[in-house]
Order: C-alpha cells, then structure tokens, then sequence
C-alpha cells in the first residue's frame, strides 16, 4: 500500500462539479492499494497518516501530528500511484489491487481514520474526480507499509 501525504492550507474534490469533499487546513492523503495488501497495512499507515509530525511548532517546521492539531483529513482513492512506466509511453497499472479489493481496503482505511474523531472528507471510490488544493510548505510525503 502506497500513500501520498500533503499538508495543505486548504483541499476540495469534485465529481461532475458536485463538491463531494472539503477540509480547510490539515492533510490530503492520496490512497494506493496493491493486490498484496491486508488490514495490517492499513494499521500501519493509519498510525502514520495519525502520528507524523507534518505541522509546525514555533521551534521547528515538524514538531505536531495532525492529531496534535486537530486538524482535518481529505482522503482520495488513487491507484495511479502503483503505475509503472519502466515500458512504452503508456503507464501500466497492473501492480494496482482490482476494484473491489481495492475498495474494501479503502474504506477501512478511512473508517480507521474515523475512529480518531477528526473531521475526514472523502473523494469518491472509481469517480473521476477533480481535485485542488493550496499545499502548504510545500508538504509533500510518500510513505509505503513494509510489506
């Protein structure tokens, strides 16, 4: 499992122009999930997207966790980030987890976000979705579970 950490100002996602997610400052998380993956990495990132110390302190640029903060979680299906383009021009996708494998690890990852109480918006699962944020720092961070 793949996850594409931003810390943001600000980030919405829209499907046919309809704003379905919305969150001020806080995290876009972009989720990635491979045919491999099981619950425990889910855990694993979970405790990461929870524990890392993206936001700043007046001492230093990573000193709080968004659970510190309390801020929001925008969270955003993306299995292009399992693309391949070590061939051709085309990318390939083939190491992405099937669609309903996929989904089922995605919605547990965000009912696991949930559980903290934090405010989390959501993209949606196979939409073509239009996504935009205000990055903040630039914050951008890839964190991949071990197995």
């Amino acid at each position: 499992m793949k996850i594409l950490i931003q810390r943001v100002k600000e980030a919405a996602v829209k499907v046919d122009d309809n704003m379905i997610g919305q969150i001020g400052p806080g995290l876009l998380v972009f989720v990635g999930i491979h045919p491999q993956d099981t619950p425990k990495d889910i855990d694993y990132l979970v405790g990461k997207v929870l524990n890392l110390r993206l936001f700043p302190s007046e001492k230093s640029g990573f000193d709080h966790s968004i659970l510190e903060e309390k801020k929001s979680i925008l969270v955003v299906s993306q299995f292009t980030l399992y693309a391949s383009c070590n061939k051709g021009r085309r990318p390939d996708f083939g190491e992405a987890a099937k669609p309903d494998q996929a989904k089922k690890l995605h919605e547990l990852f965000v009912e696991k976000l949930k559980e903290t109480g934090l405010n989390i918006a959501m993209g949606q699962f196979q939409a073509d979705m239009q996504v935009s944020l205000v990055n903040d720092g630039p914050v951008t961070i890839m964190v991949e579970s071990p197995s």
